[in-house]
């Protein structure tokens, strides 16, 4: 098992709803010998699952996480734009082979359309922890220049984790006397992506895509019923925040 499979299979236990799933089975062993505190675990667990899979829950989360939505405009202090990979899709019957998952692709669109905004240079940058024919950044290259056609100067293509991104990106610009760029990825990693590429000696201007649904302005009964979609959004913010707390920690240490 690589490093990449063992975070993911420990983050899969620790963030909902691996870990909701974990407290109401811990509750249901304990209900013959200590009943009190396996209902109270069972219920809990529950309780927990239903909450993190609502709608008002998820989105709640999210935007505040993201924060003020900023359409970013043109910036003559950027030298380069950076786009982080989010995963492959592997094997696809209908493209012959590997390609860039749904979400790099959202990323891949917003940084085709900086780039003719502002004709800054673009570095994809994406190692290949999924395995595969190629990483996904070269995944991203293929896209970016072959269907919207937009030159890539840089690949980055051995980080596995987003303080791999930044460091491994760092190192490829600092040749080019290149330190401050616009970073794309989505709304909800941006905090941690961020905080990862100024630590490495970046200065970010975010370039930020994907926001959570705004467009609400009352509620209605879909918000407090539960769906899969709910679910995921939830276990991103507590990803991310448990991420970017498990940042500041490894970089306080570094220090």
């Amino acid at each position: 098992m690589t490093s990449w499979q063992l975070t993911n299979a420990v983050a899969a236990l620790l963030l909902p709803p691996g870990s909701l799933i974990v407290l109401a089975a811990m509750g249901l062993l304990l209900l013959r010998t200590r009943p009190r505190t396996g209902r109270l675990l069972a219920v809990g667990g529950l309780a927990g699952l239903y909450i993190g899979a609502t709608p008002i829950t998820s989105q709640f989360l999210l935007q505040r996480w993201e924060g003020t939505p900023v359409v970013t405009a043109p910036a003559t202090a950027a030298q380069a734009i950076i786009v982080l990979g989010a995963g492959k899709y592997l094997h696809g019957p209908e493209y012959g082979g590997d390609t860039v998952a749904e979400a790099t692709l959202v990323r891949v669109r917003y940084a085709a359309s900086l780039h003719r905004q502002t004709g800054l240079p673009i570095l994809v940058s994406g190692g290949n922890p999924q395995g595969g024919a190629m990483a996904e950044a070269q995944a991203m290259r293929r896209v970016l220049e072959g269907e919207f056609a937009v030159p890539v100067r840089w690949s980055e293509n051995s980080s596995a984790t987003t303080i791999e991104n930044a460091r491994l990106s760092h190192r490829l610009l600092a040749r080019q006397k290149i330190d401050t760029i616009y970073l794309v990825t989505h709304a909800w990693h941006m905090p941690r992506a961020q905080l990862a590429f100024e630590n490495a000696g970046f200065k970010v201007i975010p370039a930020a895509t994907a926001y959570t649904t705004r467009y609400r302005y009352h509620l209605s009964v879909l918000d407090f019923l539960p769906s899969a979609n709910a679910l995921r959004d939830t276990a991103r913010f507590c990803h991310e925040a448990i991420g970017i707390l498990w940042y500041r920690i490894r970089l306080f240490v570094s220090a």
